[in-house]
């Protein structure tokens, strides 16, 4: 297939990467020629460590390369049977790219966004043809990370959702469809586990350090909510967040907090900037984890039946059906097994009294318990 790509900064030029992999002949777009030719360099020094590792030969290695073609020019995509834009998160720079790609590209080529957080509906609407556009979300970094959701908005064709998801499939990735809705999948149900490791952080029941070490040691979550706003960027995971709760008009479950708002405003961004949640200057030393396993246990299932419920309301909502949503926490941001899966695993009843617990001791919506679990716990059912 002759894929084009928009844009061939970090997640771009990985999405050409994984489509080279799979013999596509790749077009990477870009108006920055110094960027392009950035994007052409990084690519060799990673095709030259993959085959230091023994992942690939040398014969792969030049074949990915002689793939992929790096141009300043638009009208390189007239061949393009699917297109990837993968380019800043502001919807009128998209949608003004979009509409000059409409002009140069087939009637059949198929467009695609990269965004992670902007109604596909609403950018499929700037197109004459808006029936061949789709949202095909990659996670960051594409080449390593197996998740791909796929979503279809309101105007996407049906023979144009099909031939997508089986093209990326055909790319070795794992793809789960998913309605358009703010936040998707993975960006929606993965909230509660920044949003409420913060709210426990602001209420002074414990702090960064044994939060983290809760979720890792009992949860057995590959890095803590801190560590990883910290990797992800303060003012990333801010943006997301705030994002997605002007987006669920102001539902109090995505609410953004102060405590992370500050250390944006204060440019404390996490690793990138060198101080976050962590200080992470040579020499620094940070605070040791409080190891009270009750303590712990308190902080995990807290952020668990919060995540859980989150879940549930994403089913609940028919935003994606249920292997689908756990497929994609485990595979999207690498959570120990699906969440749904973890719900049965520790009772449906129990999900509903602690949540009812939160509710009732704060009397805050963010508590509320999704009514799926609530009628499941009546009629003793599960997910699976």
């Amino acid at each position: 297939m002759n894929v084009g790509i928009i844009g061939c900064g970090t997640m771009g030029s990985g999405i050409a990467q994984v489509a080279a992999t799979a013999n596509c002949k790749v077009v990477v777009y870009d108006v920055n020629e110094q960027a392009l030719e950035k994007s052409k360099i990084a690519l060799q020094r990673i095709l030259a460590r993959l085959v230091e590792k023994g992942r690939i030969n040398q014969d792969k290695s030049e074949s990915i390369s002689s793939l992929i073609i790096y141009s300043a020019d638009l009208n390189d995509f007239s061949d393009a049977e699917l297109i990837i834009e993968a380019i800043v998160e502001n919807p009128d720079i998209k949608k003004s790219v979009f509409q000059n790609l409409e002009s140069i590209v087939s009637s059949n080529c198929i467009i695609a966004s990269n965004t992670s957080s902007l109604s596909i509906t609403s950018l499929a609407a700037c197109l004459k043809k808006p029936e061949r556009f789709i949202g095909v979300h990659f996670f960051n970094p594409a080449p390593l990370m197996k998740l791909v959701e796929i979503i279809p908005a309101i105007q996407t064709d049906a023979a144009v959702l099909k031939a997508t998801r089986d093209e990326i499939d055909r790319w070795g990735k794992t793809t789960v469809q998913v309605k358009d809705t703010p936040g998707f999948i993975v960006n929606k149900v993965a909230r509660p586990f920044y949003g409420e490791a913060l709210r426990i952080y602001e209420e002074g029941i414990a702090d960064c350090a044994t939060i983290d070490w809760a979720m890792k040691t009992l949860g057995g979550f590959r890095m803590g909510p801190f560590e990883l706003m910290d990797f992800i960027g303060n003012d990333v995971n801010y943006t997301v967040t705030e994002t997605v709760f002007k987006a669920f008009y102001y539902d109090s479950r995505y609410k953004p907090a102060f405590a992370q708002k500050r250390l944006s405003e204060a440019g404390y961004l996490g690793r990138k900037s060198g101080r976050g949640y962590y200080n992470y200057a040579e020499g620094a030393v940070n605070p040791s984890a409080n190891e009270d396993e009750v303590l712990a246990r308190t902080i995990l299932n807290r952020v668990l039946v919060m995540l859980i419920n989150e879940a549930a309301d994403t089913l609940y909502l028919n935003i994606a059906n249920a292997k689908d949503i756990d497929l994609a926490m485990c595979y999207g941001v690498n959570y120990p097994k699906g969440l749904l899966a973890w719900a049965d695993e520790i009772g449906i009843q129990s999900c509903v009294e602690q949540l009812d617990k939160l509710y009732h001791e704060y009397h805050e919506e963010r508590y509320r318990c999704c009514p799926l679990l609530r009628k499941m716990s009546k009629s003793n059912s599960n997910f699976f």
